[in-house]
């Protein structure tokens, strides 16, 4: 019996991490799964946030044309939100930052967002089942939403191309949750976040609990380097929310179901 089918038949849970999403060879093959995309510093973090702060919908994008040209064919006013380089784009109403998307700004209003990293790894994506976005502020909403699938893939976006310890430790949080009282069959990512992941809560603080260990990043080192070091601290806020955005690739557009 080939593992899909072994999990499948409700024997074993089947968790595939990939540390980047270039590290997903046939996209494809994603189809039938329930995809979890991660980007902790920032996208995935402040897609939640403008959903939870009432946002009607997030359209996501992979260039800053495409963003300001659906900005410009919508009736009603939009919010342009997003970032290159980590800095906001000239244009735009906000930039990458959490804090930005308050009630106030993006309530009822539909939020035109591209990232660097983030956007672009939710276009690899595009084939599974299920879309759905993941960050610290909803790990257990998260978690609970998955409890039942025989089948995920956890895809980290990394930064630049390369492999970032913060979405890398997100992933082995979840790895570890739903790996309890279930037989799990992973694949060598799934291991190495996990046992990042287990590492780090050994030197977890009552003080900063995650905060430290996000700080030490590249991405938090980025946002330090950029004056952006707050919103580290609001990432590392481990169930800010309870909701699951989910995303429909043919639409782009991101809602609470």
């Amino acid at each position: 019996m080939t593992t899909e089918k072994f999990a499948t038949a409700g024997l074993a849970r089947l968790i595939d991490v990939y540390l980047l999403p270039t590290l997903v060879d046939r996209p494809k093959d994603l189809a039938g799964q329930s995809v979890v995309v991660i980007d902790v510093l920032r996208a995935t973090t402040t897609i939640i946030h403008a959903l939870a702060a009432g946002a009607a919908e997030v359209t996501v994008c992979q260039e800053v044309d495409e963003a300001l040209r659906l900005a410009a064919s919508r009736s009603q006013p939009t919010v342009l939100g997003g970032e290159r380089g980590g800095l906001p784009i000239a244009g735009f109403d906000v930039g990458n930052s959490p804090t930005a998307y308050t009630r106030e700004r993006v309530a009822g209003r539909e939020v035109i967002f591209t990232t660097t990293n983030g956007t672009r790894a939710m276009a690899r994506c595009a084939a599974a089942r299920r879309i759905l976005i993941g960050a610290f502020v909803n790990f257990s909403a998260i978690c609970r939403e998955l409890a039942d699938e025989p089948h995920v893939a956890l895809i980290c976006a990394g930064t630049d191309g390369e492999v970032t310890r913060e979405d890398t430790l997100f992933a082995g949080a979840v790895v570890d949750e739903l790996a309890r009282g279930r037989t799990t069959l992973v694949n060598d990512q799934a291991e190495i976040a996990a046992d990042a992941w287990r590492a780090c809560v050994h030197g977890l603080t009552r003080e900063d609990p995650l905060g430290r260990a996000l700080r030490s990043s590249r991405g938090g080192r980025n946002l330090i380097a950029t004056g952006q070091e707050d919103d580290i601290d609001i990432a590392a806020q481990i169930d800010k929310f309870d909701i699951v955005p989910a995303l429909d690739p043919a639409t782009w557009q991101i809602r609470v179901p």
